[in-house]
C-alpha cells in the first residue's frame, strides 16, 4: 500500500467536507468552505496517481472552481453516468452541474490567473425544496433519482430524468438526516439521522420498510455527518456512529431481516463515514497454484473522529490495514476509484489522502459478467440495466404497481398449479387412448433441425383433429367449465333466459358453453336425470331414439353439461340446407357436444323456431353421430317430424324446442331444400295437427298447440295453451297455427293466413294481428322484441313494448345474393339485434342505426386461424364470453388457437393479425350491444397491447374510458356503453396495464385522475 498527501489539493486551508472520483477515474470533486461562500472544486486525478505528471507542469492540476453556493458545501456526487456533478450545501440548495463546451480558459473572479479553470462546469438546476442545510445527495443506481437530507428532518427524492420535478419526500425522522444509501439492487434507500436511529425504505411505494434503533441507543454527542454505505452485493448496509458496550463501532445491517449481529469494532471515537469498495473480489491465486474455489467478498473502509482510517474485507475478521493520525481532524469523506485500489478520503483539517492498494493486499476484482451472475443468484435479476425500457422494470414507482405485479406473481404461480391439478380429468379417451398421450406421441416425432445461427426451428406437425367431438383441452392449457360450476350454470341461465337465443338457435342452454370439457368421460355425464351415453366407436355420442317416454325431461339449466363444439368434419358437411336443423340438439345428453351453434349446422336453422314448431330434425331412428356424418356428406337431408314430441327419458331436452315426433312418413320423404337462384325463398314450417314447445326454463313456460279443434261458423278454429308455472291460459286463433316462439315477456304465433299474433306472458293480445308480406319462416322472441323472417326473405324486428319497429321489412338480398349459400341459422339478441348465420360460415348482424348487414362471425376467417391470443385470456374463465356473438362464432375460437400453435407465422405478422381480430371481436361485440362480451374481448384486447407494448393505443382506450374530466357543453364523450359506466371499466383494465412496468406512468396518471373524479 502506498500513502500519498496531495498538498496542492486544499481549500486555502478551510475544511473540505465531501471527496468524489468520477467514474471514469480522470477527475474527482471536493465540497467545502470558500472564503465567503461554498466551494466546489474539481481536480484532475493523473497527477495524484502518477508522480511524473505531479511534476509535469504542462498538466494542469485543478480543473475547474466553483463557488456558486452561497454557504459551505457538505457533500458532492457523481452521477453514476459520470455526466452530471450534484452539490449540496449549508444554503439549503442543491445544485446539478454539467460540464460545459470549453470556450476558453476563464478565471474565478478576484483570484490570480493560475487558477484559470480548464474545464467549464455549469449549474444546470438549481433543487428548492429544503428548509435546512444540506448534509449528503446520492444518485440512485442508474441516476433515475437524486436523494438530498437535510438538517430539516426529511429526505427528497427528486426525478433525476425531470429535474426539480419532486417524486416523493420522505418524512419520519425525528433529528437530522445526515446520510444518504441507496441499494444496488434498486429496491431500497437508507438513511441515518441524530435521532440515533437508520431507517430503510422502499423505493416502489416509499414507505419505510424498517426502522433500526437498537445499534445506536447508546450514542452520545453528534458527528457532523453520518455516511453510511450498502455492499456492491446488496447484501450488507454499514452504518456510521453505532455503539457497542460504550465502544464507538461502524454497524453491519444484514439485507436478510435487517439483522444487527455483526460490526466494525476498534475505533476509538464515533464513526462519521463508511465506504465500500464498488468491486466485489475473490482471493488473489498463487502463481501456478491450481485455483482453489473461494466466496466473493466484499471491501470496506471506515473512517472516524479519531482521524484514523481502517479498511475492512468481509472475509476477514480483523482490518486488513488501520492508519492512525492521517489528519489533525475528523475525518469526513471517503471516495474509491473505480477499479476498486484506491481511496481518496478527505478531512475537516482542509487535506485530502490517497491510498493505493495492490491487487495481492485486496484480492482479484470480479469482472462485470461475475458481479452480475451473483446479483443474478441473489436477485433473479442482472444490475447491468441501461436501457429505459428494462429500466423501468426494475423499480416500482406506485404502491398500486405493486399489488399487481405481486398479484400476477401469485396468479402466474396458481396458473402453473391448478393446470397440473387439472390435467387428470381433463384427458379425453379415443379407442382406449388418451389425447394427452396421443399429442405426447405425435411430439415425439416432430423435426427439430437448427438454423445457421443456433436456433431451434420445429417443422409444423399437422396434430389431425382426433374425432371426440371436440378438441381436448390439453391442447390449449385452458380451464375447462365443469358442470355444476357457478360459470357453467352462469352460462346456461344466461341463454335458457331468452328465448330467443334458445328458440332460434336452437340453443340449448346447455349447448352454449364454449368451453366445455371435452370428451369427459361417459360417467361424468350423468347430470341431472340425463343418463349416461356410452361413446360410439369414433367417439362421438351414440343417439338412442328408441325408448322415447310421454315426459319431456327438463333438467336445470344449471345441470346441463355444457357441450363443446361438433367435430368439424360434422359441421362443414352439413352446408346446404337452411332448413336443416341437425338438431340432433333434441336428443343430445348431456354429453353431446353440438356446441357448434357457431357452425351453426346444428341450430334450428333458420327455421329454426318456425321449425321449431315442427322442428325439423335430422334425426333418424337410433341414428348414430357417426352414421349422420357419413349421411351428410352425400346429400344433406332435412326430415321434418310431425306430431306430438316423443319424449324420451334419454333425452335432455333443454331447449325451447318442441320435439315433435317424427312420423313414418315423414321419414320417408326427405326434402332438399336447395339454395334458390334469383329470387330469394326461404323454406316454410309445414302445417301440422300439433305441437308443443318449451319457451323456457326458469321460469317454466310451455306452448301446446292444436289445429282445428273445432269449426265455428265454418272456420276452423286452432287453439294455443300457454302453461307458466302450473298456471294455464289458452287463446284461439281463426286459422292454422304454423309456428310460435316466445320469451319470458311475449308469446308469438305465426297462421297460415300470413297473420302473425302477439300475447303478453299471461294471454293477454298486445297488438292486433300483423299481416306479413309473404308466409312466415322463421319467428324468435326476446324480451319483448318479436324477430319475423319470411319465405320471400324479409327481415323485421319490432319492439312490442314500445309499439316500434327496429327493422322494417329489410331484405336479405344483400348478404344472400351472388352466392348459392343459404340461411342455417337465426338468431335475435336479448337486446334485439338479428343475426343471421349462412351456410357458408359468415354470420351477418343488422344494425337498425346504421341501416347496415355488419359482419360478425367468418369461419374461413384467415385473422382468426392465426390470432394467437391465449396469454391474454382471463385465468379464470379461458374462453368464457357467452352471448350471440360466442354462439356464431362458437368453436371457431378454439380452432383458431390451435391453428395459431401449429403455424409458422412471423411474430409480427401475428401479432398484427392478432390486434385485428381483436379489434373485430369488440367491434362485434358493441354492434351486437352485448355488454358482456365486450368487456371479456376489452379486458383481453387490453392484456394484448400490455403484452405487445402497444403504448399509442393503450393510451388511446384509456383516454377513451376516463372522458373529459371537467365537463364542458360541447362534449359529446357518452358516460356508459352498453350500459357499462366506462370508468368503471377503466378501473378494471388498469390492474392489467399495471402488471407491465413499462406502462407505470401510463397507469399513474390514469389512476391519479380516476382518483380525483371519485373525489369530486
Amino acid at each position: 500500500m502506498k500513502l500519498l498527501k496531495p498538498s496542492w489539493v486544499n481549500h486555502n486551508g478551510k475544511p473540505i467536507f465531501s471527496v468524489d472520483i468520477h467514474p471514469e477515474g480522470t477527475k474527482f470533486a471536493t465540497g467545502g468552505q470558500g472564503e465567503d461562500s461554498g466551494k466546489v472544486v474539481i481536480w484532475n486525478m493523473a497527477p495524484v496517481l502518477r508522480e511524473e505528471d505531479e511534476k509535469n507542469e504542462n498538466i494542469p492540476k485543478m480543473l475547474c472552481h466553483m463557488d456558486n453556493h452561497l454557504a459551505c458545501v457538505n457533500c458532492v456526487r457523481w452521477s453514476n453516468n459520470g455526466l452530471y456533478l450534484a452539490s449540496g450545501g449549508d444554503d439549503k440548495l442543491v445544485m446539478v452541474w454539467k460540464r460545459a463546451a470549453y470556450i476558453g480558459p476563464s478565471t474565478v473572479f478576484g483570484s490570480s490567473s493560475k487558477l484559470a479553470n480548464v474545464e467549464q462546469w455549469r449549474c444546470v438546476t438549481i433543487l428548492r425544496n429544503h428548509t435546512g442545510d444540506v448534509m449528503d445527495v446520492a444518485w440512485s443506481p442508474h441516476d433515475v433519482w437524486l436523494a438530498s437530507c437535510s438538517v430539516d428532518n426529511t429526505i427528497v427524492i427528486w426525478n433525476a430524468r425531470k429535474f426539480p420535478e419532486i417524486v416523493t419526500s420522505l418524512k419520519g425522522h425525528t433529528g437530522l438526516v445526515k446520510g444518504l444509501t441507496w441499494d444496488p439492487v434498486g429496491k431500497y434507500i437508507a438513511s441515518q439521522a441524530d435521532d440515533h436511529s437508520l431507517k430503510v425504505w422502499r423505493t416502489m411505494d416509499w414507505q419505510l420498510e424498517t426502522n433500526i434503533t437498537k445499534p445506536f441507543n447508546e450514542c452520545g454527542g453528534t458527528t457532523h455527518v453520518l455516511r453510511l454505505s450498502w455492499s456492491p452485493d446488496g447484501q450488507y448496509l454499514v452504518s456510521a456512529h453505532a455503539m457497542n458496550n460504550s465502544g464507538p463501532t461502524a454497524q453491519i445491517i444484514e439485507r436478510d431481516g435487517w439483522k444487527t449481529n455483526m460490526d466494525f469494532v476498534g475505533h476509538r471515537k464515533a464513526v462519521t463515514v463508511v465506504k465500500f469498495n464498488p468491486k466485489i473480489f475473490k482471493k488473489k491465486q498463487k502463481n501456478g497454484s491450481s485455483p482453489k474455489p473461494s466466496c466473493p467478498y466484499c471491501c470496506c473502509a471506515v473512517g472516524s473522529k479519531d482521524r484514523s482510517v481502517s479498511v475492512w474485507l468481509t472475509s476477514l475478521k480483523r482490518p486488513l490495514v488501520v492508519i492512525h493520525d492521517l489528519f489533525d481532524k475528523s475525518i469526513m469523506d471517503i471516495t474509491w476509484t473505480l477499479n476498486g485500489l484506491g481511496i481518496l478520503v478527505c478531512s475537516m483539517d482542509g487535506t485530502v489522502a490517497f491510498l493505493d492498494f495492490s491487487q495481492d493486499e485486496l484480492g482479484d476484482p470480479l469482472n462485470e459478467d461475475e458481479k452480475n451472475s451473483i446479483h443474478q443468484n441473489i436477485y433473479g435479476k442482472s444490475l447491468a440495466i441501461t436501457t429505459e425500457p428494462q429500466l423501468s422494470t426494475t423499480i416500482i414507482e406506485n404502491p398500486e404497481m405493486l399489488k399487481y405485479q405481486q398479484e400476477k406473481e401469485l396468479a402466474e404461480h396458481r396458473n402453473a398449479t391448478s393446470h397440473e391439478a387439472l390435467a387428470p380429468k381433463l384427458t379425453s379417451v379415443v379407442n382406449g387412448e388418451s389425447l394427452e398421450d396421443i399429442r405426447k406421441n405425435l411430439l415425439k416425432k416432430q423435426v427439430e433441425t437448427r438454423t445457421a445461427d443456433g436456433r431451434r426451428r420445429i417443422t409444423p406437425l399437422c396434430i389431425a383433429q382426433l374425432d371426440t367431438g371436440d378438441f381436448s383441452p390439453a391442447l390449449f392449457n385452458s380451464v375447462p367449465i365443469l358442470p355444476g360450476s357457478s360459470m357453467s350454470s352462469q352460462l346456461t341461465n344466461q341463454l335458457s333466459s331468452d328465448s330467443s337465443t334458445a328458440n332460434s338457435l336452437g340453443l340449448r342452454p346447455s349447448q352454449d358453453a364454449p368451453t366445455a370439457p371435452p370428451g369427459k368421460p361417459p360417467d361424468e355425464a350423468k347430470e341431472g336425470s340425463v343418463n349416461a351415453i356410452a361413446l360410439g366407436g369414433s367417439a362421438t355420442p351414440a343417439m338412442n331414439s328408441t325408448a322415447m317416454k310421454t315426459n319431456l325431461l327438463l333438467t336445470s339449466a344449471a345441470k346441463m353439461e355444457p357441450m363443446k363444439a361438433l367435430d368439424s368434419r360434422f359441421t362443414e358437411r352439413s352446408k346446404a340446407t337452411p332448413g336443416v336443423t341437425i338438431s340432433s340438439a333434441v336428443g343430445l345428453g348431456s354429453l353431446d357436444r353440438v356446441k357448434d351453434t357457431s357452425t351453426l349446422k346444428d341450430p334450428k336453422s333458420k327455421d329454426e323456431t318456425s321449425s321449431d314448431s315442427e322442428d325439423k330434425m335430422a334425426v333418424v331412428k337410433t341414428l348414430s353421430f357417426n352414421k349422420r356424418k357419413a349421411d351428410m356428406e352425400g346429400e344433406v337431408v332435412e326430415k321434418r317430424k310431425k306430431g306430438r314430441p316423443r319424449k324420451d327419458s334419454k333425452m335432455v331436452v333443454p331447449v325451447t324446442q318442441a320435439f315433435p315426433q317424427a312420423t313414418p312418413s315423414a321419414e320417408k320423404e326427405p326434402l332438399r331444400v336447395t339454395a334458390p337462384a334469383a329470387l330469394l325463398k326461404l323454406p316454410t314450417p309445414t302445417p301440422q295437427k300439433s305441437f308443443s314447445l318449451q319457451i323456457s326454463v326458469e321460469p317454466s313456460v310451455y306452448i301446446e298447440v292444436e289445429n282445428e279443434v273445432s269449426m265455428a261458423a265454418g272456420a276452423r278454429l286452432s287453439q294455443l295453451r300457454c302453461t307458466r308455472d302450473g298456471r294455464e291460459w289458452d287463446a284461439l286463433l281463426p286459422s292454422r297455427i304454423l309456428t310460435a316462439a316466445g320469451s319470458g315477456d311475449v308469446i308469438a304465433v305465426a297462421c297460415e293466413d300470413r297473420m302473425l299474433s302477439v300475447f303478453s306472458a299471461c294471454g293477454r293480445r298486445l297488438l292486433p294481428a300483423i299481416l306479413l308480406p309473404a308466409p312466415m319462416s322463421t319467428l324468435h322472441c326476446s324480451g319483448f322484441f318479436v324477430m319475423a323472417l319470411t319465405a320471400c326473405a324479409t327481415l323485421s324486428v319490432w319492439d312490442v313494448q314500445k309499439q316500434c319497429v327496429l327493422v322494417k321489412n329489410e331484405s336479405l338480398q344483400t348478404i344472400l345474393s351472388g352466392t348459392d349459400t343459404t340461411v342455417s341459422q337465426t338468431l335475435l339478441t336479448q337486446q334485439g339485434v338479428p343475426v343471421i348465420s349462412l351456410s357458408n360460415g359468415k354470420s351477418y348482424c343488422f344494425n337498425s342505426s346504421l341501416e347496415t348487414w355488419n359482419l360478425i362471425a367468418d369461419k374461413q376467417d384467415s385473422l382468426l386461424q392465426c390470432a394467437d391470443f391465449r396469454n391474454c385470456l382471463p385465468s379464470q374463465d379461458a374462453m368464457v364470453s357467452t352471448g350471440p356473438l360466442a354462439v356464431m362464432q362458437g368453436r371457431t375460437l378454439n380452432a383458431g388457437r390451435l391453428a395459431s400453435r401449429l403455424s409458422s407465422t412471423p411474430h409480427h405478422l401475428q401479432q398484427g393479425m392478432t390486434l385485428a381480430y381483436l379489434e373485430n371481436q369488440l367491434a362485434s361485440a358493441f354492434i351486437l350491444k352485448s355488454s358482456q362480451e365486450y368487456r371479456h374481448w376489452l379486458l383481453i384486447y387490453a392484456r394484448f397491447l400490455v403484452n405487445e407494448g402497444s403504448e399509442h393505443r393503450l393510451r388511446e382506450l384509456c383516454k377513451d374510458l376516463l372522458g373529459p374530466v371537467h365537463k364542458s357543453a360541447g362534449s359529446i364523450w357518452e358516460a356508459t356503453i352498453l350500459g357499462l359506466r366506462k370508468r368503471d371499466l377503466l378501473r378494471e383494465v388498469l390492474p392489467v396495464i399495471g402488471q407491465n412496468l413499462r406502462f407505470q406512468r401510463l397507469f399513474t396518471e390514469y389512476q391519479d385522475q380516476l382518483e380525483l373524479l371519485r373525489n369530486k
